[in-house]
């Protein structure tokens, strides 16, 4: 499973942008060309992400796939 950092690293390659830290998260925010914004929160852990959060974060907040994350790593 991805870490904390790769998903950081994803974020990046894909157009995120750093809104604020927050404590111990970093929250992200991306505009889509429709125009919904799209917001996210990155911890500073560096152990993995659970299976079960990782995929509600793809589909909920990243809009994305495993693939297409996978492909900008």
């Amino acid at each position: 499973m991805p870490s904390w950092s790769d998903l950081e690293s994803f974020l990046k390659r894909d157009g995120w942008v750093l809104i604020r830290q927050n404590g111990r998260d970093k929250i992200y925010e991306k505009t889509l060309p429709g125009g919904e914004v799209l917001r996210t929160a990155v911890s500073k852990g560096t152990g993995e992400i659970s299976k079960g959060l990782f995929n509600r974060i793809l589909k909920q907040q990243l809009k994305v796939d495993k693939a297409y994350f996978n492909s900008k790593k």
